[in-house]
C-alpha cells in the first residue's frame, strides 16, 4: 500500500531568467516519511526544494508554472499566505546559520514572531524543540550563552530546533550535514529517523551513502527533469531508468 502524499506536484517548471531550471517535474512526497533528492551538481535538486516554500519567489526574473499542492491546497493560490506556507514548511539550510542571539532567542524567534509572548509557553516550546533536536541535554544549562558558541554540528541542530518551534508539517534540509565532520553527520542522520514520526522530511544530499541511510524514498535528478523516484531500497538495488543505474553506480555524475 502506498504512503498519503503531503506534497504532490504536477507538470512544474521553473526558469531562472529564461533558463529552464526545472522541467515538467510530478511527483508525490509521502507523508512522515523522508524523501531524498539525488543528483550530479545544478541538476534543480536544491531548485526544487525551494519550490515547496516558494523561497524562489525571492529571486528575480524567476518564472513557475504547473501545480504544488500542499495537504491538497494549491501553495501559489491568490488566497494562500506565503507567511503561513513557510511555517508549516520549514527551512534547514547547507551552513548552519543560527542568529547572534541566545540559545534560547534563537529558538524563541519563531514563536514570537507569530505572536506568542508568555514566558512559561516560551520555555516549554524552546525546551520542546531543544529536545526534539536532540540538543537539550548539551545545552540546558547555557540557554543564555551565545549560540555563535556551538559546535558547527550543534549549531545545525540548533537551526533544527528552531524550525521545529513553529510547528511544521514538512521540514526542508539542503544538504544538512555537507559542512559537518563524520560525528556530527551522524548525529544529524539519528535526528533525521526521529523526526519522521512527527514530521515530513525532504533532504538534498549528494551523498548517495547518505540517502540509502536515511530516506524512505529517492528521487533522482538530472538537468531539471525527475528522472525516476520510488522507494529508496527500488531506486538502489533496482532502478528502473538506466540513467538512474549509471548514477548510482558512478558511471557518471
Amino acid at each position: 500500500m502506498s504512503d498519503a502524499a503531503i506534497i504532490t506536484t504536477n507538470n512544474l517548471n521553473l526558469w531562472y531568467s529564461g533558463k529552464h531550471a526545472l522541467e515538467s517535474v510530478s511527483m508525490k512526497v509521502p507523508k512522515n516519511r523522508v524523501t531524498a533528492l539525488i543528483g550530479p551538481s545544478g541538476c534543480g535538486k536544491s531548485t526544487l526544494l525551494r519550490c515547496f516554500n516558494r523561497l524562489n519567489d525571492l529571486i528575480d526574473n524567476v518564472k513557475i508554472t504547473g501545480e504544488i499542492t500542499l495537504d491538497d491546497e494549491n501553495i501559489h493560490a491568490p488566497s494562500l499566505d506565503v507567511v503561513t506556507l513557510r511555517k508549516k514548511v520549514g527551512m534547514v539550510f547547507q551552513k548552519p546559520n543560527p542568529f547572534p542571539k541566545t540559545i534560547y532567542d534563537n529558538v524563541a524567534y519563531g514563536p514570537r514572531v507569530h505572536g506568542i509572548r508568555d514566558k512559561n509557553e516560551l520555555d516549554r516550546i524552546v525546551e520542546q524543540g531543544l529536545r526534539h533536536a536532540a540538543l537539550w541535554d548539551e545545552v540546558k544549562d547555557r540557554l543564555d550563552d551565545s549560540a555563535l558558541g556551538l559546535s558547527g554540528g550543534q549549531q545545525q541542530r540548533l537551526c533544527i530546533a528552531r524550525t521545529l518551534a513553529v510547528e511544521p508539517e514538512v521540514i526542508l534540509m539542503d544538504e544538512p550535514c555537507s559542512a559537518l565532520d563524520p560525528i556530527a553527520t551522524s548525529k544529524i542522520e539519528n535526528l533525521i529517523d526521529m523526526l519522521k514520526e512527527d514530521y515530513t522530511v525532504i533532504i538534498v544530499t549528494h551523498n548517495m551513502q547518505q540517502a540509502a541511510r536515511v530516506s524512505d524514498y529517492t528521487g533522482f535528478m538530472y538537468l531539471g527533469k525527475l528522472i525516476e523516484c520510488g522507494r529508496t531500497k527500488q531506486i538502489f538495488e533496482h532502478p528502473t531508468e538506466e540513467l538512474t543505474e549509471n548514477y548510482i553506480t558512478g558511471r557518471f555524475g
